[in-house]
């Protein structure tokens, strides 16, 4: 049987797309999941695929503290991924407001709630970011580099970060915390990201916009891959080089977001389009990569995605969902 066979699992921001990815692959596991669920929005791929249908929903906010301990008391959760999160770097920018307050709150009232439960909640997995550590003249990222975010969204990151940390320390909580690099893959709906927002472009036989010089440098990481690392930790958190550790996840080398932009043309026929180079890109960091053999050596976790294989299965959904008449004008 898998391990996660009858498992009570809660999942925050399971709408997103990495949630998405990591509630289809425990549904196929045989575990029960259930999803803490703001907003009801169609578009979502947890929606759109009919995933929801085969999940417990939770209506509620992060930054409500008595949603939070009603969905882990009334499920008897045994497991949490959290993974909710405002996540786009121009809206923290736009709005911090908010975005602390999902983040942030967010983070520590889920953490509250599970050290108030602890006799049901034996794994957490806390879903962090290279953006945590903020803007370093070394790289790549060691997971014992200073969290040292500056901008909004990496600040929220670090604090997020760091407050995990305390709950094992001060109370034992069993979690460790996973620091991924860019992520992408199907279903991610946010069209300024990078990687959708190029594929969009060139289906749409218009040229794709790059927001910033097209030199900063990124790790760009497999959703798959990095759901692989999620339930890696998750598994192992009775090893004791796993508990209240962080852990860094990433691909085997980064790439410069023109190398990124002209791979997809590539692969997609679509060299006659050049890039607008808008160079506008405000508060952000301009070189961020991590390494990977803390995870490697405790975990036996590596990538089994090359940029270019993962590439190939997001352009398929990406040119199979905008075919959908619903989607045509997207």
């Amino acid at each position: 049987m898998s391990f996660w066979s009858e498992k009570q699992v809660l999942i925050t921001g399971a709408t997103g797309f990495v949630g998405f990815w990591l509630t289809k692959r425990l549904v196929e596991e045989k575990a029960r999941v259930i999803v803490l669920v703001r907003d009801h929005d169609p578009q979502t791929a947890l929606y759109h695929s009919g995933l929801i249908q085969q999940v417990t929903v939770v209506s509620g906010a992060l930054e409500s503290y008595e949603t939070l301990e009603r969905a882990l008391c009334e499920y008897d959760v045994d497991t949490v991924f959290h993974l909710g999160a405002q996540t786009i770097v121009g809206t923290a920018k736009k709005a911090p407001l908010i975005t602390f307050e999902a983040n942030i709150r967010g983070t520590y009232l889920l953490l509250e709630a599970c050290r108030r439960q602890q006799q049901t909640v034996k794994r957490i997995v806390i879903a962090s970011s290279d953006k945590a550590y903020g803007s370093s003249p070394v790289l790549p990222y060691t997971e014992n580099m200073p969290l040292m975010g500056t901008f909004p969204y990496d600040v929220s990151k670090s604090c997020c970060d760091l407050i995990s940390q305390s709950y094992f320390h001060a109370y034992g909580l069993p979690l460790a915390i996973a620091r991924c690099g860019n992520i992408f893959g199907g279903g991610d709906l946010n069209w300024s990201r990078l990687i959708p927002g190029t594929i969009r472009s060139l289906l749409k036989q218009e040229a794709p916009l790059i927001r910033s010089d097209g030199t900063f440098v990124r790790d760009y990481i497999y959703v798959e891959d990095v759901v692989n690392a999620y339930l890696l930790l998750a598994q192992n958190l009775q090893d004791k080089h796993v508990q209240g550790e962080a852990f860094n996840f990433a691909p085997s080398k980064p790439y410069t977001v023109l190398e990124v932009v002209h791979l997809l043309q590539s692969m997609m026929g679509c060299e006659y389009l050049s890039p607008k180079i808008l160079n506008e890109a405000k508060g952000e960091i301009k070189d961020q990569f991590l390494t990977s053999q803390k995870g490697k050596k405790i975990l036996g976790w590596v990538p089994e995605y090359s940029l270019e294989q993962g590439l190939q299965p997001t352009i398929d959904w990406y040119r199979k969902l905008l075919a959908a008449p619903e989607y045509a004008m997207c």
